[in-house]
C-alpha cells in the first residue's frame, strides 16, 4: 500500500460522510432543471393579455417567458366594435430586438417605424369584424434579460388602446 494512502480517511471515508450528502444535493439540481422546465418555468407557454374600449377590442396570445432559440408564434387578435378606418398595431421595439421576425400573415397593408416602434397597417377593419394577424419568432441565443413588449392599436392618428406586458428571455 502507497504510503499516502490512510485506509480509515480514503477507503472508509472517515469524517467525510457528509460529502456523499453533497454529491447527492448537485446530482439533484441536475435533475431539478428539467423537472422546472416541464412545469413551463422556463417558457414556452403562451397567454392572452386582453384590453377591450368601446371601439375595439385587442387580444395578444404570445408567452412572456422565453429561452434562447427557442422559435414561437404570436396572435393579435383585433375585433372592431365600430369602424376602424386607418387600423394600426403598434409593438414596442423588444417584440424584435435580438429576436428574428420570421413571418408576419396575412401581410400588413403597411410598415413602418413609428417612434422606434413596430407599426403595422391593417387597413380598414368593419363593425363587428375580426382582424388576426400572426407572427412568428426565433429568439437569438444571445439575448438575455427583460423586454417590454407592449401592443397598441390606432385608428390613424388615434390612440385606442394599449396592452402593456413584458418578456423574460433565458439562456
Amino acid at each position: 500500500m502507497p504510503d499516502t494512502i490512510v485506509l480509515k480517511r480514503d477507503r472508509d471515508l472517515d469524517g467525510r460522510m457528509w460529502h456523499i450528502w453533497v454529491r447527492r444535493g448537485l446530482l439533484t439540481l441536475v435533475g431539478l432543471i428539467p423537472l422546472l422546465a416541464l412545469f413551463n418555468v422556463f417558457g414556452q407557454r403562451p397567454i392572452t393579455a386582453s384590453a377591450g374600449e368601446p371601439a375595439a377590442s385587442l387580444s395578444v396570445y404570445a408567452p412572456t417567458r422565453l429561452r434562447g432559440g427557442l422559435i414561437y408564434m404570436a396572435r393579435f387578435t383585433v375585433h372592431a366594435r365600430q369602424d376602424l378606418k386607418e387600423a394600426t398595431l403598434i409593438l414596442d421595439p423588444g417584440w424584435a430586438e435580438s429576436i428574428t421576425i420570421n413571418t408576419i400573415e396575412p401581410s400588413p397593408v403597411g410598415e413602418a417605424s413609428r417612434n422606434g416602434r413596430l407599426s403595422f397597417d391593417l387597413g380598414h377593419i368593419a363593425a363587428g369584424q375580426k382582424y388576426i394577424l400572426f407572427m412568428h419568432f426565433q429568439v437569438n441565443p444571445t439575448n438575455v434579460g427583460r423586454r417590454s413588449q407592449d401592443v397598441s392599436l390606432d385608428d390613424g392618428e388615434t390612440r385606442i388602446l394599449t396592452i402593456k406586458r413584458s418578456v423574460t428571455v433565458f439562456p
